[in-house]
């Protein structure tokens, strides 16, 4: 039983970066523009969300407070950067692979030489310590408090709280009724007085907010506050993108496909304390393999049942109406 609350209390905020970055890409891609560029956001917002917290944290704020403070920042900084996307994609109509890309490959040579300027190291490193030991009266509930209230990160609940409102977003107003139209069928939007250019920015920018929220979540949850140029975001970018295809585009089968490829991940740094996997005798790298590889299977047999946006990756144009 032990095995199992470190298991689902570890997984969970591996999970929460992962969750909301697909998201992200899923608004994204949702609204006709494929964002590659999730890494580069990810990374992006961690690295300015951990500044953030490098210069407040010796003002004696409580700890949560800093972590809200460097989660708003991660998402301005995040949005910001994924406008090169948008106006690169939307406005001067690029490839938004090669975009995407390019993107990906210059913020860990930014980080890099900043933190080499500023710090003489890799990264950013952080003192303050986020983990929360136990949430106060929901911690003593039998079982769900010791699974899901008891040695955590307000990350977990911030990150659900933001899957409700992206489905909210999605599914019950006309912004996601039409973010849609435009992903499918941008030239019939256009027709009803729909701005696919708008709502295509719109998209993006909002991949950018969550993106950048998630990398700075997964600086929290996964490297305790620390972020560094050469190790990035350990692909999470690239993964969530395949959280997102196996999700299908859709907000509640993201968030499984999320939980089961941060079980995977935790499941090979947790080796050790499962009696029956440690007994097998095999080289713990085998294991932290498991997600990537876990990705490759799973896209191979759902990308024929796949279905993305049918204008995704297209650039608008009125006059191919």
């Amino acid at each position: 039983m032990d095995t199992i609350y470190y298991l689902i209390q570890n997984m969970l905020p591996v999970a929460i970066p992962l969750l909301l970055v697909a998201l992200g890409g899923m608004f994204s891609e949702r609204s006709g523009v494929v964002n590659i560029a999730l890494e580069g956001i990810m990374l992006f917002g961690a690295f300015f969300g951990c500044l953030t917290v490098f210069f407040v944290q010796g003002t004696g704020m409580n700890p949560q407070i800093i972590l809200l403070l460097g989660m708003i920042v991660a998402a301005i900084a995040g949005v910001l950067y994924s406008m090169l996307l948008s106006f690169a994609a939307v406005n001067m109509k690029a490839d938004q692979t090669i975009t995407g890309t390019a993107l990906n490959m210059l913020i860990p040579a930014v980080i890099l030489l900043f933190a080499k300027m500023k710090f003489s190291s890799d990264g950013i490193t952080t003192d303050v310590n986020f983990y929360i030991q136990e949430v106060p009266v929901l911690g003593k509930i039998p079982v769900i408090g010791d699974l899901f209230f008891q040695k955590t990160y307000i990350t977990v609940y911030l990150g659900f709280l933001f899957l409700i409102i992206a489905a909210i977003i999605f599914y019950l107003t006309k912004f996601g009724l039409r973010l849609r139209a435009c992903g499918e069928h941008p030239h019939a939007a256009d027709s009803v007085g729909i701005n696919v250019y708008v709502m295509r920015h719109f998209g993006v920018g909002l991949s950018g907010i969550l993106g950048g929220i998630g990398g700075f979540f997964y600086s929290v949850g996964v490297m305790d506050g620390n972020i560094n140029g050469h190790t990035g975001v350990a692909g999470f970018g690239f993964l969530a993108l395949a959280v997102m295809i196996f999700g299908q585009w859709k907000p509640w089968k993201i968030m499984f496909a999320a939980l089961f490829f941060a079980f995977l991940r935790t499941l090979a740094y947790s080796v050790a304390l499962i009696p029956f996997l440690s007994s097998l005798n095999i080289n713990q790298t085998y294991y932290k393999m498991l997600p990537y590889v876990a990705t490759m299977v799973v896209l191979v047999f759902t990308s024929k049942k796949s279905r993305a946006p049918k204008a995704e990756g297209i650039p608008y144009e009125k006059s191919t109406r």
